[in-house]
């Protein structure tokens, strides 16, 4: 069975057990900032298990596409090396959220693997956690496991619930224990059972993990029982397939047969010869395509920080592993077809973005083919040091600024008889690891436990509630019945006219305020979905459970939050109007100051385009139509033709967000009429991610404040190049050429003096063993004039060891060249370090020719005049 087959297996069986089939998320979070990527199938449901959110089925299954290659969830070292590892995988899921539980979720897992995959009973063994009877006597008394075959595991990681069978997402969040089932290959695989000394060997195989989940673990470490229990299973795709195909390696199942083959084939061709069909490099290379390829199609691109630079990690891992089997040349952007071919229908998202995928990894490899150039250049005066051991920051350095793999460091080393001090960059990488992990904790009002009514808004129509109740008030995450002057906490009320951060939109400031209290509201956020928590500081009096409020909304700050948030709808509309349909929102930030609006485009936005949309949307704000909100279900908005926003999640019922020409489902706060907007202009338009744009737009009187800004900075111009402000282009085109004129006048008596000094210079080169040495200083020269004098006298003295200086205030320049004659002798890299060190800075090069610079001019003579005797030692 195919492991396209097995995926519409698994998912039919449990649509036939009233699951709802959902599509995989996103590898890339949209909501989750605690999470780098999507590592397990449960994640886009994470918010359900917790209860901030609702959906319209209780039963739902999924294949969904994960990443592990960072944070506590990180497979990438030994991907490529192992039978099982992989940086992207498929995960199946089922999940019940308050519906079926532990009885259920093992009878369908029992039932799909024995009566639809054929697995034989008697090859199956399973484990629960030691404390959980309940599934125990399950598998035992009611599927008729034997109780040979069923494996108690407890606490074996250390510490309470830490063990094989207590599933945790994280550090914090849905968590509860587990119960796993494994498949025996026989007596013929060496290994043991779950739970022995040889559980590590290759003998039985966990398949399917049954999470129970029952708790939120909190930052504290405190486990609060979920609002109803759950389950939520995954059983790895690759796993399954190698077991129903009869292999003992993820490897060797269909679609890694095929991506290998693909991969061999684009090694070759670029330059590898012929290279190992087995080698690790290539699973490491196929295994990489599909998490590089599904990372790119949801928007990132390669970069030095967050989730870029876990993309960059993962591709030059594959391009190094290319590159150590010979390829010399780009190759791994090729491989992108085959994986379409293999996964396209499953995922149609990749064939859609099969171009952009192909171009942004081309891009990568053919930066990171010079980055092992740069690199070894840098390496090169490293070791020219003469150290016996690299430091473990320069390799860290090298890894982490340049690209260049720590293993590539140490292969070089190693031929020079140097070693890396890997100890030291171990320790620079774990100081990174725990900086990036610090990163992903959960924000302020999230993990807080309430159990009372939901908070009713009335935002929508109204700024003020006069009586308002306080039903709940945290102070450190923690529940308080009371917080006191100059303390900082969240605040719950029964009504609000607060606008809880959702969408995009920034949540509201204000006050809250009675006869003996006064409290600053500083932000809202939603505790759950339906919960409204108010974070502030007591600024007079206390606040207690029970007392009533007059709850306020800063006015001001509103009324600029909803200009930018409907203009941000007309935008969006004019943006498809101007650059197509293909348009889509891909995220939005929405505050007092401004809107920032991202979607899906691949070219940057033409100034001629911007115009063409500020035209459309100021044009909608002077028709000044009435906005309309509609509350409808979900399919009649959808047939309305609303837009569903990215990031926003929907219930059963929506809101319709009707101004002008635009319709939208948008839960925000917005103007009465587009002509509230006043004035837009966009003023800001960027990349953020390949085929992702970003514009940055401003409403009212902020966009009046930014045009007046930029008439106040064009008289001050005109002031200063004394025009009129109407003829500062011309203005400014004559100052630049003029100074074009004078940069090329002064480049050219540069190389005209340079060139005489050189003439005069080579009297001066002293003839050591057929070597003419030259050690000199040029006045007025800059590095271009320096290289330029050295290819002359290179030229004519034939055979040489050449250093030039030139001084410039308190810089000194500095470069040294070898004719290729001498450089097995002499390298111009050492050469130039030599006299570099002596002046206060260092350098480095190519054998032929190196660059340094220095500091310490006064000390420029006596290194020059060194330069004799340094050269005489080694000739």
């Amino acid at each position: 069975m195919k492991a396209a087959e097995i995926r519409q297996t698994f998912l039919k069986f449990f649509e036939s057990k009233g699951h709802q089939i959902v599509a995989s998320s996103p590898v890339v979070p949209g909501d989750d900032p605690t999470l780098l990527f999507t590592n397990a199938g449960m994640n886009q449901f994470k918010d359900v298990f917790l209860g901030f959110d609702k959906r319209a089925y209780s039963r739902a299954t999924t294949s969904q596409k994960c990443i592990r290659a960072g944070g506590k969830h990180n497979d990438l070292d030994n991907v490529g090396y192992t039978a099982r590892h992989h940086t992207f995988f498929e995960m199946l899921g089922n999940f019940s959220f308050g519906d079926y539980f532990k009885h259920d979720a093992i009878s369908f897992a029992w039932e799909l693997l024995t009566e639809h995959f054929h697995l034989p009973a008697e090859k199956l063994w399973v484990t629960v956690y030691a404390e959980d009877d309940e599934a125990y006597d399950i598998w035992n008394k009611v599927v008729g496991v034997p109780a040979e075959r069923i494996v108690r595991i407890g606490d074996n990681k250390g510490g309470r619930y830490m063990s094989d069978n207590f599933w945790m997402m994280g550090d914090t969040g849905p968590c509860g224990p587990c119960t796993e089932i494994f498949f025996d290959h026989g007596p013929e695989v060496a290994g043991g059972p779950p739970g022995s000394p040889d559980e590590d060997g290759d003998r039985y195989i966990e398949i399917w993990n049954n999470v129970f989940m029952q708790f939120n673990r909190t930052e504290d470490g405190v486990m609060h029982r979920l609002p109803k229990p759950s389950v939520d299973t995954g059983m790895g795709l690759e796993r399954l397939a190698a077991v129903l195909q009869h292999v003992h390696s993820n490897y060797s199942i269909d679609t890694f047969v095929a991506l290998l083959e693909a991969a061999k084939k684009a090694v070759d061709e670029a330059g590898a010869l012929n290279c190992d069909a087995e080698s690790a490099s290539l699973k490491v290379i196929a295994d990489h395509i599909r998490a590089c390829s599904f990372t790119i199609v949801d928007g990132i691109i390669p970069g030095n920080e967050g989730r870029g630079y876990v993309l960059r990690r993962i591709a030059r891992r594959a391009i190094r592993h290319g590159y150590k089997l010979g390829a010399r040349t780009p190759f791994f952007h090729k491989i992108v077809g085959e994986l379409v071919t293999q996964m396209g229908d499953a995922y149609p998202e990749l064939r859609q973005a099969q171009t952009r995928v192909t171009e942004v990894l081309k891009q990568e490899e053919e930066r990171f083919f010079q980055t092992i150039a740069n690199g070894m250049e840098i390496l090169e005066a490293a070791l020219a040091k003469g150290d016996a051991q690299i430091d473990g920051e320069t390799a860290f350095k090298l890894h982490d600024t340049y690209g260049f793999p720590v293993d590539l460091t140490a292969d070089v080393c190693r031929e020079r008889g140097v070693t890396v001090d890997q100890a030291g960059f171990d320790a620079a990488m774990t100081r990174q690891r725990e900086q990036a992990r610090a990163a992903g904790k959960f924000k302020m009002t999230q993990g807080l436990e309430y159990k009372g009514a939901a908070t009713t808004f009335h935002g929508y129509d109204h700024l003020v509630c006069e009586t308002s109740k306080v039903t709940a008030v945290y102070i450190d995450g923690q529940w308080v019945n009371e917080a006191k002057a100059g303390d900082d906490a969240v605040v719950v009320l029964d009504h609000t006219p607060f606008y809880a951060e959702s969408g995009g939109q920034a949540g509201d400031s204000g006050e809250l305020r009675n006869a003996s209290t006064r409290f600053a509201v500083e932000d809202t956020m939603k505790i759950q979905a339906d919960v409204f928590g108010h974070t502030g500081r007591v600024l007079e009096g206390a606040i207690k459970v029970g007392d009533s409020f007059s709850a306020r909304v800063n006015a001001e700050a509103r009324a600029k939050t909803v200009r930018n948030h409907s203009a941000t709808h007309l935008m969006h509309k004019a943006l498809r109007e101007v650059l197509g349909a293909h348009v889509q929102q891909k995220g939005s930030q929405v505050t007092t100051d401004r809107t920032r609006f991202d979607f899906a485009h691949n070219a940057p936005v033409t100034t001629e385009e911007i115009r063409k949309v500020e035209a459309l949307v100021n044009a909608e704000i002077l028709a000044n139509a009435a906005a309309r909100a509609d509350v409808m279900n979900l399919d009649d908005a959808q047939k309305s033709g609303a837009m569903m926003l990215f990031g926003e999640k929907y219930g059963e019922t929506v809101r319709v967000l009707s101004i002008g020409s635009s319709k939208e489902l948008c839960g925000g706060t917005h103007v009465k009429a587009s002509g509230d907007i006043g004035l837009f202009k966009i003023v800001a338009e960027s990349g953020v991610a390949a085929g992702i744009r970003r514009v940055e737009a401003l409403t009212g009187d902020n966009a009046l404040a930014y045009l007046q800004g930029l008439e106040d900075t064009v008289h001050a111009v005109a002031g200063t190049l004394k025009a009129a402000p109407n003829e500062l282009e011309q203005r400014v085109q004559a100052v630049l050429e003029q100074l074009r004129t004078v940069e090329k006048d002064l480049a050219a008596a540069k190389s005209k003096l340079a060139s005489a000094q050189g003439d005069e210079l080579l009297s001066q080169a002293v003839d050591i063993k057929g070597v003419k040495v030259l050690a000199a200083t040029l006045i007025g020269a800059d590095a271009k004039t320096l290289r330029e004098t050295m290819d002359k006298l290179k030229d004519k003295l034939k055979s040489a060891a050449i250093v030039l200086a030139a001084v410039d205030g308190d810089k000194v320049q500095l470069a040294a060249g070898v004719t290729a004659d001498s450089t097995g002798k002499v390298k111009a890299g050492e050469l130039v370090n030599f006299v570099a060190q002596q002046v206060g800075g260092k350098g480095g090069g190519k054998p032929d020719l190196a660059m340094a610079g220095g500091t310490n001019p006064a000390a420029l003579p006596a290194a020059l005049a060194g330069v004799q005797a340094w050269v005489t030692e080694r000739l």
